[in-house]
């Protein structure tokens, strides 16, 4: 069996890449520039972008299956090039906001449209996030500013969502079915900066901040915390439109989306790895 493996160098698809080559399967990874990849030996890495799908046919030649990275205004042409090509399953990276019916995913319906068999994974908030929001001042000044110390969440581990994409990839259960990732427990931001904390075994104060001086603050360091913070602070809601500076979530959505989920659980046959867990495992980036 050949998979390939899109968004291969990413958070998440650096470790769907490790635990197939470790399951054994023969990966291939798409990557814009393969001479950067630094993907573990064995894997057969292949230029590409999938915002170009017209010039991916020799990649997704000799395809079983494809782990697909979500680029929503190609999804139905790659989807079809995918069929085309003889790839019989896809299991694509999606987000727990569409379980709630908060949006929906032109990617997911592209899929199921095709007559592939599919898993859709939807996660929840990444752990890594607070990696690209927080890295900077905790390296820095090992404080975290942000406006809602009290915001509770169930973000979820890279490599739980990465062993459940895998789990899909390579047995016939979870075919059809769309599976919601979070990590085992809400947790507060407070709750967080003290377990990175804990990690470094150095205090992370929590100074709160305004959401007018967050937006500053995160469209200043540039990168993930600009392109999303409007987002994030809930000035846009999953649409992309005018939020209007609130949550624009209803008490039923915002608990639905922040309750933890089992589905980690099933799939893996163990729990899903806490936050706590995640701090130490990327220890060495908040230095």
């Amino acid at each position: 069996m050949r998979i390939l493996v899109t968004g291969a160098t990413g958070g998440v698809g650096r470790h769907v890449v490790d635990q197939l080559i470790s399951a054994g399967v023969q990966v291939r990874a798409l990557t814009r520039d393969p001479a950067k990849a630094s993907l573990p030996p064995g894997v057969e890495v292949v230029r590409g972008d999938l915002t170009t799908p017209d010039e991916l046919a020799a990649a997704f030649e000799g395809v079983d299956r494809l782990h697909l990275f979500p680029v929503e205004e190609t999804a139905r042409e790659v989807v079809a090039l995918a069929a085309k090509s003889g790839v019989g399953r896809i299991v694509d990276l999606s987000a727990a906001a569409i379980t709630i019916g908060l949006y929906e995913s032109p990617t997911e319906q592209a899929i199921e449209e095709s007559g592939l068999e599919w898993t859709h994974v939807r996660p929840a908030e990444f752990m890594t996030n607070r990696l690209h929001l927080w890295g900077p001042d905790i390296r820095a000044r090992r404080v975290v500013r942000y406006p809602f110390p009290d915001e509770t969440g169930v973000p979820v581990h890279e490599a739980d969502i990465a062993a459940v994409s895998v789990a899909a990839l390579l047995e016939d259960r979870f075919v059809g079915k769309a599976l919601t990732l979070t990590g085992p427990a809400r947790i507060s931001a407070r709750e967080q900066a003290a377990a990175i904390g804990d990690a470094l075994g150095e205090e992370v104060r929590f100074e709160e901040v305004s959401r007018e001086e967050a937006l500053r603050l995160m469209k200043a360091q540039g990168g993930f915390a600009a392109e999303n913070a409007e987002f994030l602070l809930g000035y846009q809601d999953y649409s992309g439109e005018d939020g209007g500076g609130e949550d624009g979530l209803s008490e039923q959505d915002y608990s639905e989306l922040t309750r933890p989920w089992p589905d980690v659980e099933e799939a893996t046959g163990r729990p899903a790895l806490d936050f706590a867990r995640w701090a130490k495992d990327r220890v060495d980036d908040f230095r």
